[in-house]
Formats: C-alpha cells, structure tokens, sequence
C-alpha cells in the first residue's frame, strides 16, 4: 500500500478514535470522499481490506491504524 494511503488511514483513524471513542468501527469507504474520484486508490484500499486481510465490513478504527503503522 502507497505510503500516502498508509498515512491518510492513520490520520482518518485517529480522527474517528478522538471523537467516537476507542470502540468506533469504520469500513474502508471512511477513508474517501463520496465522490469517487480517486478510484485506483479506492480499489488499492479495497484490496487491502477484503483480499489481503479478509477484514468484515466494519471493524475497530484502533485495529486498522495498528495494522496500517505495523505495515501489514
């Protein structure tokens, strides 16, 4: 996963942690804007998520930054 992604989710993840809690769930989509204009970052996420982790949709914000900082 691009270094760029990598720090976006980090960043999205510590934002949601702040406001919601340590048990605040998000899916991938969290991580983009409604409109789907990056759609090759979009999908580098996705694969990320469901093929290489085979994550559920939502899962802990606290999970994913671990996952993400760790470089998994």
């Amino acid at each position: 996963m691009r270094q760029s992604l990598r720090e976006k989710i980090i960043q999205i993840c510590e934002q949601k942690i702040k406001r919601k809690g340590e048990n605040v769930g998000l899916s991938f989509y969290a991580f983009f804007k409604n409109k789907n204009d990056q759609p090759e970052i979009l999908m580098e996420a996705a694969k990320w998520w469901i093929e290489t982790h085979q994550l559920d949709h939502f899962e802990k914000a606290v999970k994913i930054k671990s996952m993400v900082a760790s470089g998994k």
